[in-house]
């Protein structure tokens, strides 16, 4: 652990090393820092950049377990104190912190509607609906503030990244308003490379720093097979789905087959990937000046 922590504190040396200007960007990042083409360059606080790629994993929220097997991309920036570690994240300028990635729900609207105790024509009229389109699909949007730690993502303990988000249903039926948790109510992710410490019916799963390779004379961090894991967090209930005419047949029956809302010990999120942690002074310096 000692020398995982000793590698952030390198990086946080580094960035905390020099200060330059902010200004306009007129080009990408190049070479081995072309992927920070979205780092947060025109705020002087900057002192870090960061690009993540979550290539695996699922969310499990109630009863409804969806994979990850499309990539999400968290990217951003961060204020970093050189002297303690300590972090403030930054959102990415010029693209999203947070890509919106549609996930496949499994079973479709016939897997996420509960429809006991339908009368006659609103289960004609379902059926009629999944005949036309079936798929669904969800995606975590931010929903708040992002926090990120650090020295407890290197030292495998504690909360690394911190994700109020909301999930975002997707299907003609479901209409353009359905979603699980909110900007007042999110599901609000305390992700670690550590383990958990769930109430149950959950038990504890454990997350993995991955392998950390350090280039560029220590300005640039590589972490590839991270794992952060959470399944101590609630999830609120479904809302808005459907139109004025069906959203209140609709929200209870999304609710009712996915166990919303569920509380902390019935979810779970795993997320897997890549990651890269550039020195911002290094980032603006590949930039092309001509």
């Amino acid at each position: 652990m000692m020398v995982r922590l000793k590698r952030w504190a390198a990086v946080a040396g580094v960035a905390g090393s020099l200060a330059l200007a902010s200004g306009a960007q007129a080009a990408d990042p190049t070479g081995v820092w072309s992927d920070f083409k979205n780092c947060p360059l025109s705020n002087p606080a900057t002192s870090v950049c960061v690009f993540t790629q979550s290539t695996s994993g699922n969310f499990k929220l109630g009863n409804a377990d969806v994979p990850i097997n499309k990539t999400i991309t968290l990217q951003g920036g961060y204020t970093l104190d050189p002297n303690t570690g300590a972090t403030t994240w930054i959102n990415a300028e010029g693209g999203p912190t947070l890509s919106k990635t549609p996930l496949d729900v499994p079973g479709g609207l016939l897997g996420l509607v509960d429809t006991s105790g339908w009368g006659g024509f609103w289960l004609g009229w379902f059926f009629d609906a999944v005949a036309y389109a079936n798929n669904v699909t969800a995606t975590a949007e931010l929903a708040g503030p992002i926090e990120f730690n650090g020295n407890n993502f290197f030292g495998e303990t504690g909360t690394a990244l911190t994700l109020p988000l909301r999930v975002k249903l997707d299907n003609p039926i479901l209409g353009s308003n359905c979603y699980i948790g909110s900007a007042a109510n999110p599901v609000l992710l305390k992700l670690t490379t550590g383990a958990t410490s769930p109430p149950p019916p959950n038990t504890s799963i454990t997350g993995a720093l991955g392998t950390v390779f350090v280039e560029q004379r220590g300005r640039l961090i590589r972490n590839e097979g991270f794992r952060v894991v959470d399944n101590a967090f609630a999830a609120p209930k479904a809302d808005g789905c459907g139109n004025l005419l069906t959203n209140w047949l609709l929200d209870p029956a999304v609710n009712l087959k996915e166990g919303l809302p569920a509380a902390a010990g019935k979810n779970t999120a795993v997320m897997g990937g890549n990651q890269k942690i550039g020195n911002v002074i290094n980032v603006r310096a590949s930039i092309p000046t001509g």
